[in-house]
Formats: structure tokens, C-alpha cells, sequence
């Protein structure tokens, strides 16, 4: 847990909102490219084109009218996500896990009915989930069969990997993992526990769950800390590419493991919360610091990997 005096903050390089939102995301983040990351549609066909890897697309839903085509779309698949593009927060997100002859069934074995999905559909398009309200476009996705090794580490829902990238280099990570309490979801104000990794090898260092330090996942008990990310390498440099393709010299990268596929990124964020600070127990100013100082040095996504993991992990700074 963190001290709330300013001065102890200071000492232990905690990023506060402030300073992330006029020395961050103000002075390395220009507006004109925020589309970039707010639609995740758009997101989406900038990394097919930079060969990232994502989650196949099965359709999008952008009238009201194309609503009563989403069974089509969705017949003979195992299950799907609908998703605003223009949301935030994990809101608006509907996981269906089954299918069976027009019946969907949720991850916790829940059914959804044709029109209750069809109603959320609807409230997409409205902009009930969206920025600032706007008028959005519904994303059907395919469902990821997520990697089985974090089976126990996750309750029903998709675990995913966020990824701090400054000036390219990634310099903080989080493994988010989805609790009964979240709903099965990955977000951490509604409960999901966040278990801070090392830069260098993926590991677990330290968790929290509504930023309190826990050591066992609240519903099946298995210790956070023994968890290893898998495919770390791919993740490391999938997210250092995103610097590149975004434009955007402060990001989050938010990815998941398929159990087929290797990893994919879900969506990129140009204003990256501050908890992942928490959930690794030390602040990140001193690593954004450290890359603001590296002025005039062009590298490549492997220097740029091969320097966090030398500079920003947990060895580095014991």
C-alpha cells in the first residue's frame, strides 16, 4: 500500500494523474492520432496491416436494421464477443462461450436470449457504452480459447496483459485476471486482481485486488506469485510495435494468449490507468524518466525489448 503523503509518493516515483496527464499523455500523446486507439475498430485494421496479431473479426453491426444478421453471422460458431468499438472500461463487452441451435449461453452458463442480445446490440449503436456518448459501431469477434496456463489463475473470464509502452520501450506489466466479483471481467475497479510482472522474464512479483495486496486468487486459492506469463518475448515486442503504429508516445497495450494463436492484441489505450503502479508495488515515474533522458537514440523493437528488460526489471532495481 501506498503513503498519501505527497512527499512519500514522490520518494517512491508514483505517477500521479496530474503529472500523467500534462507530462505524459499531453506532451507525447498528439490528439489527431487518439482515433487510432478510441475506435477499436480502427485498431484493429492498423495492426492487421502492421502484422499484428488480433482476434479474428466475424463482422460489425453499424444500423440499426443489421441487428437481425447477427445470428447469421454467428451460426456455426462456438461462441463470440460483442464489444463497442468506441468503449472503455471492459463496458458493453458481451461474451457468449456457447451456441447451441440459437440458444447463447455466458461464461458463467447463464443463457442470453435473442433479444436480450439484440437489445444490447442496440444500446451499442446508441452509444449507451461509448465515449462521450456518441453514436457507435458493434464488433463481433471470435471467442478466445484462452491459454490453459493460467487454468485456476482466472475466474470464467479471458486474463489479459497490459503493458505500459513510453517512447516504444515497455516499461511496466500487469496480468489482470477476472474474479466472481468482476464478473468474470479483466477490470480492476469492478474486482479483478492485478499481479504485477517482470519486465524481463514475465513472472509474477507482487498482486492486488481493489488495491490491496493479496497472495492467492480470491475464488481458487492459487498462489499469484508463482504464475509465468508464457510467450513473454512476443508480447514484449507486440507491444513495443504499437509504438509505430499508434504514433502515440504513451500507451497501454492490452493483449491476451490463445491457446491456438499465440498472442493477440485486444486494444490499445492512450490514457493508461494508474493502478498497474500498484499492482507491482512501485511506481513507474523512474523508468519514464529514465527513457525522457535517452534523448536522440533511434533503436529498433528488439533494442528497445532487449533495453527494458536489462534496465525496467525486477532485478534491475533490487
Amino acid at each position: 500500500m501506498f503513503l498519501a503523503r505527497p512527499q512519500a509518493l514522490k520518494a517512491q516515483g508514483i505517477l500521479g494523474m496530474n503529472k500523467r496527464n500534462i507530462d505524459f499523455i499531453g506532451r507525447y500523446n498528439p490528439r489527431k492520432y487518439y482515433k487510432r486507439v478510441d475506435d477499436k475498430l480502427t485498431t484493429k485494421q492498423l495492426a492487421l496491416a502492421n502484422d499484428i496479431a488480433v482476434p479474428a473479426l466475424i463482422g460489425t453491426v453499424c444500423q440499426q436494421h443489421e441487428i437481425s444478421h447477427i445470428p447469421e453471422m454467428v451460426n456455426n460458431k462456438d461462441g463470440f464477443v460483442i464489444k463497442p468499438s468506441q468503449g472503455s472500461g471492459g463496458k458493453g463487452i458481451l461474451v457468449i462461450t456457447k451456441v447451441d441451435n440459437g440458444h447463447y449461453f455466458k461464461p458463467n452458463g447463464n443463457e442470453v436470449t435473442p433479444s436480450e442480445i439484440d437489445r444490447h446490440v442496440s444500446n451499442i449503436l446508441s452509444g449507451l457504452f461509448s465515449l462521450g456518448g456518441k453514436p457507435d459501431v458493434a464488433i463481433v469477434e471470435g471467442l478466445i480459447q484462452f491459454d490453459p496456463v493460467f487454468d485456476g489463475y482466472s475466474y470464467e473470464g479471458v486474463p489479459d496483459i497490459r503493458l505500459i509502452v513510453f517512447k516504444g520501450f515497455p516499461v511496466m506489466g500487469m496480468l489482470r485476471l477476472s474474479t466472481a466479483a468482476s464478473d468474470g471481467k479483466a477490470n480492476l475497479h469492478q474486482g479483478a486482481v492485478g499481479v504485477g510482472l517482470d519486465i524481463a522474464t514475465g513472472k509474477g512479483l507482487h498482486a492486488v485486488q481493489f488495491d490491496k495486496p493479496i497472495d492467492f486468487h480470491p475464488d481458487t486459492d492459487k498462489k499469484l506469485t508463482d504464475i509465468v506469463v508464457p510467450h513473454w518475448d512476443t508480447l514484449l515486442h507486440t507491444a513495443s510495435k504499437a509504438y509505430e503504429m499508434s504514433e502515440l508516445g504513451y500507451l497501454g497495450t492490452d493483449m491476451v494468449l490463445d491457446q491456438q494463436l499465440g498472442p493477440l492484441l485486444l486494444e490499445l489505450n492512450a490514457r493508461p490507468g494508474l493502478a498497474i503502479q500498484i499492482a507491482n508495488g512501485q511506481g513507474i515515474l523512474p523508468h519514464l524518466r529514465h527513457v525522457e533522458q535517452m534523448k536522440n537514440k533511434t533503436m529498433s523493437v528488439e533494442e528497445r525489448v532487449a533495453y527494458a528488460k536489462t534496465h525496467f526489471s525486477h532485478s534491475a532495481r533490487s
